[in-house]
């Protein structure tokens, strides 16, 4: 089961914390009470995307959300691939 995101406000604190101050992943997961898979997968698809600190002010919290998790692309049903 998937577990839910975290709130973008988090997700800035934990690069501001991360890029600007130099905190250690383990550090920031008990400031922040996080798990350290949180703070890798969060780190990572930051890291993945080109995004660092500070975050631009102009990016809101749903473009900074699409901007870390694109949408899936949709695909036509006979395009899917057929299951085993």
């Amino acid at each position: 089961m998937a577990s839910e995101r975290l709130s973008m406000r988090k997700i800035r604190e934990v690069l501001r914390l991360r890029f600007a101050q130099g905190l250690s992943q383990r550090a920031i997961g008990n400031s922040l009470r996080l798990s350290t898979g949180a703070m890798n997968g969060n780190l990572s698809q930051a890291r993945l995307v080109g995004l660092n600190w500070p975050v631009p002010e102009a990016l809101s919290d749903a473009e900074l959300e699409v901007f870390l998790y694109p949408p899936s692309p949709v695909l036509a049903p006979d395009q899917r691939p057929m299951p085993d």
